[in-house]
């Protein structure tokens, strides 16, 4: 499974959002730091969900990152976070 499948298979999973996208920007990354070879390194996700309502900015990225894991966040090198309610 890739990367980006897995993340939203866990954000659909944790948050059951209405709008969820999840964009691989690995390639606009090429010879940067933090990109390997084959990509899957920088995400931007959008995602909008009810859970996110009551949460502020702070807590809305820490949620999204305890849905991810810490396995999966060490794979990759930036994820870029749009979360709303």
């Amino acid at each position: 499974m890739s990367k980006r499948q897995e993340i939203e298979d866990r954000l659909r999973d944790a948050f059951a959002p209405r709008e969820l996208e999840v964009v691989d920007d690995s390639e606009s990354h090429r010879g940067h730091a933090g990109y390997p070879e084959g990509g899957e390194s920088h995400f931007n996700v959008a995602i909008r969900a009810e859970q996110f309502k009551s949460m502020n900015r702070v807590a809305r990225h820490r949620a999204i990152h305890a849905a991810l894991g810490s396995r999966l966040l060490s794979e990759i090198h930036a994820l870029a976070i749009d979360a709303d309610g």
